[in-house]
């Protein structure tokens, strides 16, 4: 495959075009923008071919909220989330010893991606997440057990995408889609 020439328009990924059509949704829904201008915008993100074609169409919307990265730490023991929690855009997760359970199932998933960042040292983690999520997992490292995901044979449209990245020590991670 030959490089890119230097002066070529960087490209974006489908993350990036699903981030821009949020922030739109967003920007119409707090009044921010009108309906046809909302129409406009959403044309011009969902055909734009370059990261500059992006940036024209959130042109004038305020930068994105601040609350979507959120960290939950702990020395030791056991971290749990379950129930209707509130998922932010960019969940990291640091342990240095103890089980992690998240239970994503009933969470509230504002955003179409959310980023899970794992830094784990021993003890397992154990995700759940909703019947209809598509989860990637390739950027996860074990270093000592391994990671159980199977995904599901039939995949639900419409649900949130779930990126798990990180690296555990000596831990098993294991994913579930959820069975309700």
């Amino acid at each position: 495959m030959a490089p890119l020439p230097e002066d070529s328009p960087l490209l974006i990924g489908e993350d990036a075009r699903d981030t821009a059509v949020q922030r739109l949704q967003e920007a119409y829904a707090d009044g921010l923008i009108s309906h046809e201008e909302l129409d406009e915008r959403l044309h011009q993100a969902l055909t734009a071919k370059a990261h500059g074609d992006l940036v024209s169409a959130l042109a004038s919307l305020p930068a994105e909220h601040p609350n979507t990265t959120s960290t939950i730490a702990a020395a030791g023991g056991r971290i749990q989330r379950r129930g209707a929690w509130r998922v932010p855009r960019l969940l990291k997760v640091e342990s240095a010893y103890g089980r992690v359970r998240l239970d994503l199932s009933r969470a509230i998933i504002e955003h179409p991606v959310v980023d899970i960042e794992l830094q784990l040292g021993t003890g397992g983690a154990r995700i759940t997440v909703p019947r209809d999520a598509v989860v990637d997992v390739e950027g996860v490292r074990t270093e000592w057990k391994d990671l159980r995901y199977k995904a599901p044979q039939r995949s639900l449209p419409g649900g949130p995408k779930i990126r798990i990245s990180g690296t555990m020590g000596f831990g098993r991670l294991k994913i579930r889609h959820a069975r309700r």
